[in-house]
């Protein structure tokens, strides 16, 4: 029985996998069992923000475990103080909870605007605005605030105390912004719901219509946070700091982390016994994501990330079949005017690339770490796929 016909065999078939069996990784180029290579322009969904095996990475990580891997969060741990202490002061936050995913930050998101409001205000006044299109993660809670009727089957009841408003709409949101909401979600660049960013004056509507009725704002950078735009946080494209910011993916360069970061309006909400998380805050992770951290806010490394960022769009751009680039930074989605995303996606492993795909679009999510020939070498099999 071969890797793909074992692994079918014992794993629950929740995704459409392609047949790659990833055996090892070094910088931007993922290797399969029978050695055949992949430059990675996906990046694991943006979550080996650093490719694959960086040294620098991969050393703080194998020392920690070699330190100390786990210990209950009824104790307290050198590194997750290091950690957090670098992540508060690089974003301007006050306060940060750990957990293991972006739908568990998401979570502890949702339940800070709900409780700062009961605390204040009492009973009635827990509902939460999302966006038409967005993605918030896959438990049954975040699953109910994300704003596609595509993911609301299967598994009834939903939670309640979510409402939908169209991105960009400034009307709709002033006639749902009523006396039940608690906080207003979203995305700056909705990932999952096809790489679109959203306006400026969107945004500026809802910080300033929350101020005025104390209402939350709370942004999902799981995707877009930690350098993938160009930022550290793409809310600085906006020049805004929501009250509450959710962080993921690329956090620890691979190993699974969430983090939800509040600002000093709400960092004393959740209490003793009113959140946990077992794995939260682990040793090993958090010295993946100090790592991670230390890497992009090195002098210059954003400012190449950007510069990174417009040579794709460049090359893009200069190809017929791709109607349109949408996104910021290294987060880039293509519309194509004839073929299919995701037929494209599949041809493109046997030129030896990996690309995603978000709806119908053809998806990127290098490593920032990305070097110029490795862009240059994907691009040019991208215009093999697509101008034939």
């Amino acid at each position: 029985m071969n890797t793909i016909e074992k692994f079918n065999e014992n794993v629950m078939q929740t995704y459409g996998r392609y047949p790659v069996v990833a055996q090892q990784g070094e910088n931007c180029v993922c290797t399969d069992e029978n050695g055949k290579k992949y430059i990675d322009f996906g990046s694991g969904i943006g979550t080996n923000s650093l490719g694959y095996c960086n040294e620098k990475w991969a050393e703080a990580v194998c020392n920690q475990a070699k330190t100390i891997q786990h210990t209950s969060n009824y104790y307290y741990t050198k590194i997750q103080a290091e950690f957090a202490e670098m992540l508060c002061n690089a974003t301007g936050y006050s306060k940060v909870f750990f957990g293991n995913s972006g739908a568990e930050a998401n979570e502890c998101a949702i339940k800070i605007a709900r409780k700062y409001s009961f605390d204040k205000y009492g009973m009635g006044r827990s509902n939460i605005i999302t966006l038409k299109n967005s993605f918030h993660g896959r438990t049954l809670c975040t699953l109910s605030a994300t704003g596609q009727d595509v993911f609301h089957n299967y598994f009834f009841p939903f939670v309640e105390g979510f409402v939908n408003v169209e991105a960009n709409n400034i009307p709709d949101l002033k006639e749902k912004l009523d006396d039940t909401i608690c906080a207003v979600m979203f995305e700056y660049v909705q990932g999952e719901g096809g790489v679109i960013a959203l306006d400026k004056d969107f945004v500026n509507a809802v910080y300033e219509l929350c101020a005025e009725k104390d209402i939350l704002v709370i942004a999902d950078e799981v995707q877009t946070g930690i350098g993938r735009t160009g930022k550290l946080l793409a809310g600085e494209h906006y020049g805004k700091r929501a009250n509450i910011t959710t962080l993921a993916k690329g956090l620890a360069g691979g190993l699974p982390i969430g983090a939800c970061l509040t600002d000093e309006k709400c960092d004393s909400v959740l209490t003793a016994g009113t959140h946990g998380s077992t794995f939260g805050g682990n040793p090993v992770c958090c010295a993946a994501g100090k790592a991670v951290l230390e890497t992009v806010l090195a002098d210059g490394f954003l400012d190449d990330v950007a510069k990174k960022g417009e040579i794709f769009r460049t090359e893009l751009q200069k190809m017929s079949e791709i109607e349109a680039v949408s996104g910021l930074g290294m987060m880039i989605g293509c519309t194509l005017k004839t073929k299919k995303a995701a037929d494209v996606v599949k041809a493109a492993l046997d030129e030896g690339l990996l690309l995603l795909t978000a709806k119908e679009k053809m998806r990127l999510l290098p490593p920032l770490t990305i070097s110029t020939d490795e862009i240059k070498e994907g691009i040019n099999i991208i215009h093999k796929l697509l101008e034939v």
